[in-house]
């Protein structure tokens, strides 16, 4: 599945060796190394973006933030130097779907990316077929408009977390492990990273629940996940 990718990434040996082995995939790259050029680009309808976090100019999570907004359901995978959990999660708020910490592998970078453009077509091909709007009293969940509204007011969530709330929703009472819903959600596999899922629920819980600490939707299944309870 050849896709355009957005890379940007100022460290040039970094640079070429993602280019060189996403080239193999029959991919074309467009590499930036600072983050003001790469804005100015940002329209030109990439199937992925990589973007590094430290930039000179615009950094990557301006990039990010304004790429989700252009185009809400583009795979963003951030690079960062740091394994920081705040850096982690900074990324996630601000729109990221995945992170790789340098240094990383050249073949897990490629499954990252060969991951999330397989999910991303899958998921564009599920939105051309008319879905069930899923109602639960004040809470309707649009997957048709890829929209959750509460008493008729639209909650503001990011691609990841409307996926996680009508993955959950629309299996009311299942719990799933955090590994599952990394691998069902992002379509990856983290290792210790249960945070990526931890972080995106408490998020969508302050958007979502009128009180987030005591949840009437986004359950927590103590020692195990999460569930919906409808």
């Amino acid at each position: 599945m050849s896709a355009k990718i957005l890379l940007v990434e100022d460290n040039q040996d970094i640079s070429n060796i993602i280019s060189i082995n996403l080239s193999i995939l029959d991919h074309k790259i467009d590499a930036f190394d600072d983050g003001s050029q790469a804005y100015k680009r940002l329209n030109q309808g990439y199937d992925l973006a990589i973007l590094d976090i430290m930039l000179p100019g615009t950094d990557g999570l301006k990039l990010c933030k304004r790429l989700r907004q252009l185009q809400p359901e583009i795979p963003i995978i951030m690079l960062t130097a740091k394994s920081s959990e705040l850096d982690i999660v900074t990324g996630l708020e601000n729109g990221a779907d995945d992170y790789l910490t340098k240094p990383f592998s050249v073949l897990e970078l490629q499954a990252r990316v060969k991951a999330h453009l397989r999910r991303a077509h899958a998921n564009t091909q599920q939105h051309n077929q008319v879905k069930t709007v899923l109602t639960f009293n004040e809470l309707s969940i649009d997957p048709n408009l890829f929209q959750a509204t509460v008493s008729g007011q639209l909650i503001d969530t990011t691609a990841k977390e409307f996926e996680l709330l009508y993955f959950l929703a629309s299996q009311v009472k299942r719990v799933f492990t955090r590994e599952q819903l990394l691998a069902d959600i992002w379509g990856v596999q983290h290792q210790g990273c249960a945070h990526t899922v931890n972080s995106t629920m408490n998020r969508l819980r302050a958007k979502l629940e009128p009180d987030p600490a005591n949840p009437i939707w986004l359950k927590t299944v103590w020692g195990i996940g999460y569930k919906f309870s409808g």
